[in-house]
């Protein structure tokens, strides 16, 4: 059994690979931090190897199929991704299309080839991690925001093709508030509410992408946020959406 993770030196991608490790399953670790990779490799139990990729720069995506396409996936996690703050007018134009390119591209590509394979062997697992982010528009975090809708509706577009198709294919998103990473320094944000850890996100997250779950979601204040969101209308979505990012923004600069 054979896992491929991106994203995996830190936070949800991290935890998921040593949860995925406990479980018995050889690994394929990518990020662009080789110290940390190598770092992580020597804790690990069985077979791990690791693969040093920037997945924001075109083709690397396609080079990571080529250089894993002979080891049988059985799992691709794709949970390489980051995430940016600000006016969109202010914000950075070079650093959120490379956010594009990560986020949305590179996770594209290789949900498509890999999802080939699997679809000839009838069987695999494709976890997408989006986020929370991805159920309404996200003034201060625009681009992030949008990213994380285009990933949760790849996927669940692809999920109703492989059960029209009575594929064994499992695909799955997963969808978490704030989660205890990296990601918020990286943003340049602080959390307004308590996060959950992001060990209990990766257990949870896999657990129910094995149960053949479309949308997860961990947490009971983020379930309860998702249902009361489908009755407000979206200029509300919005208001709510920007009050809580100033809030973040507030709470940084304390």
């Amino acid at each position: 059994m054979k896992a491929l993770v991106t994203g995996a030196t830190s936070g949800i991608g991290l935890d998921i690979a040593k949860y995925l490790n406990n479980l018995g399953y050889d690994l394929i670790l990518v990020a662009r931090n080789k110290e940390k990779l190598e770092e992580i490799q020597c804790g690990m139990k069985g077979k791990v190897k690791i693969v040093v990729m920037d997945l924001s720069i075109e083709n690397n995506a396609k080079s990571l199929y080529i250089l894993c396409k002979k080891e049988d996936i059985d799992i691709l996690v794709n949970n390489a991704g980051f995430g940016s703050f600000g006016e969109f007018s202010e914000t950075d134009l070079i650093n959120e299309l490379n956010m594009i390119d990560l986020n949305i591209k590179a996770l594209h590509t290789l949900t498509k080839i890999f999802l080939r394979d699997m679809r000839k062997k009838d069987k695999g697992y494709i976890l997408n991690v989006a986020s929370s982010a991805a159920f309404q528009p996200g003034p201060l975090m625009a681009t992030y925001y949008a990213t994380k809708a285009y990933v949760l509706h790849l996927t669940e577009a692809i999920y109703y093709e492989l059960k029209k198709e009575k594929s064994h294919v499992k695909i799955s998103c997963l969808c978490p508030g704030p989660v205890d990473t990296n990601f918020n320094n990286i943003a340049g944000v602080k959390f307004s509410v308590k996060p959950l850890s992001s060990e209990y996100v990766a257990k949870y997250a896999i657990d129910k992408m094995f149960d053949g779950k479309l949308v997860i979601v961990p947490g009971v204040k983020m379930k309860c946020a998702k249902l009361l969101g489908r009755f407000l209308s979206d200029k509300k979505l919005m208001a709510i959406t920007y009050r809580i990012q100033k809030k973040k923004q507030k709470n940084k600069s304390i």
